[in-house]
């Protein structure tokens, strides 16, 4: 069962919702993306760009590290370091992100993404992200 993206960004996210991306879970300081790959999403070798294996651990760790916080409105990723360990697929395939958090302060957030492709374990992710309790901080950015 997948949930609405709406669900988890509750002003929601045109990019992942352009992409396709599912969310299976949320909570308990967890979450678990699903991608399929379409052709567009290959890069010259006809894998998928690295991009957006990135992109799926990102957003898995950002939701993990709201996950366990119920004021938490979003999150921003302060660093994020990924390890590619074989193509993450092949147009068609369906690829998934678990993100976990490890470690917790007041504002910030430790995780880690691992990405699968059925049984393979294709890429690996660490992530620092701050939490955010205010949904209106978009307007701050509009006045820098």
């Amino acid at each position: 069962m997948s949930l609405a993206l709406t669900d988890v960004f509750p002003q929601g996210n045109p990019y992942l919702h352009e992409l396709g991306v599912e969310v299976l879970e949320f909570g308990d300081d967890r979450a678990v993306m699903a991608l399929r790959l379409k052709p567009e999403f290959m890069n010259s070798w006809q894998v998928a760009q690295g991009g957006i294996s990135m992109t799926l651990m990102d957003v898995a760790m950002g939701l993990a590290a709201r996950a366990g916080v119920p004021d938490a409105k979003s999150s921003a990723t302060v660093e994020m370091s990924s390890s590619f360990l074989q193509p993450a697929g092949r147009a068609g395939d369906t690829i998934v992100a678990r993100g976990h958090t490890y470690h917790r302060s007041t504002t910030m957030c430790f995780c880690q993404a691992e990405l699968w492709n059925g049984d393979k374990l294709v890429a690996k992710a660490m992530g620092t992200f701050k939490l955010i309790r205010r949904l209106d901080i978009s307007k701050k950015l509009d006045h820098e």
